[in-house]
């Protein structure tokens, strides 16, 4: 019999709270185009719903993804919350009219946005607020000593950073303490494999976005497809797979509006994947 998810895909611990290495992400709650209304906001529920019975405790949410029905949604299938779960709340962006997302041009903004997110999410406090990259009009250290205001008055818990170098990461680390870091990376995008050093260096988690490559990953006529079938998994598993097997700090949290594919992206933390097969997957994604 299988155990619990934690015992399966080990847990990392965000300021001091224990989260599944699998997350969920909820970007795919929205129509095409990403910033829309729910698509189906009933399936939407029921994933969020399973996710988190399924042992799940990280759930990405970004402004990025939509407007408010879309927080009111995760709010409404999960609120009350339960004690375990950690919502990471990502901020610090602004649409223009054209639909380009910038950074805010003051950190007074960025203490509006957290007090709607607050709102919108039916939060007392954000466990976990990343930032959506620094703004370079303004000095890192006023942007983080905002944050760690907030998190002085108890607003948010843990600060996190997206889309940043490791320099700016250093820099940050010396106004705040930074719980985790979100970047590109998949196993045809390893850009960001700098900043995942540092981060498992400094027991920083690290949140790969785009894990499955837009869908590359997941082609049932693609590279990984050789391998998955050995497994009896999809490629989708097996991409998944390798990110969990690739640093103990890494916390994927791919994204579905699927509660089958829900199942299919928990299972694919009990693909046993040897050494010989991590290389194997290594040598030909580089090719790609």
């Amino acid at each position: 019999m299988r155990g619990t998810l934690p015992d399966r895909c080990g847990i990392f611990a965000i300021g001091g709270h224990p989260v599944t290495r699998l997350g969920l992400g909820t970007a795919r709650i929205n129509a095409s185009g990403v910033w829309n209304h729910p698509k189906n906001a009933a399936e939407a529920a029921r994933v969020l719903r399973e996710a988190v019975d399924l042992g799940v405790n990280l759930i990405d949410v970004a402004e990025s993804s939509g407007p408010f029905d879309y927080e009111e949604l995760i709010a409404q299938a999960l609120s009350p919350y339960p004690e375990d779960l950690v919502l990471m709340v990502k901020g610090g962006l602004v649409r223009s009219p054209e639909g380009q997302w910038e950074p805010l041009p003051r950190p007074s903004f960025l203490r509006q946005q957290i007090e709607t997110r607050l709102w919108s999410l039916k939060l007392n406090r954000i466990p976990l607020f990343q930032l959506h990259g620094f703004s370079p009009r303004v000095p890192i250290a006023d942007q983080i000593g905002l944050l760690a205001d907030l998190q002085r008055e108890g607003k948010i818990g843990q600060i996190g950073l997206a889309d940043v170098s490791v320099a700016e990461l250093e820099e940050a680390q010396k106004f705040a303490e930074i719980a985790t870091v979100q970047a590109e990376y998949n196993l045809i995008n390893r850009a960001a494999e700098p900043l995942l050093k540092y981060a498992e260096a400094a027991n920083v988690g690290f949140i790969p976005w785009l894990p499955l490559a837009t869908g590359v990953l997941a082609s049932q006529d693609g590279p990984l497809a050789e391998i998955a079938r050995r497994h009896r998994a999809t490629p989708a598993q097996l991409a998944l797979a390798w990110l969990l097997k690739r640093s103990l700090s890494m916390l994927p949290t791919p994204g579905t509006l699927s509660i089958q594919h829900l199942h299919d992206n928990v299972s694919a933390v009990d693909i046993p994947l040897t050494a010989a097969e991590m290389d194997n997957l290594n040598r030909l994604t580089t090719k790609l």
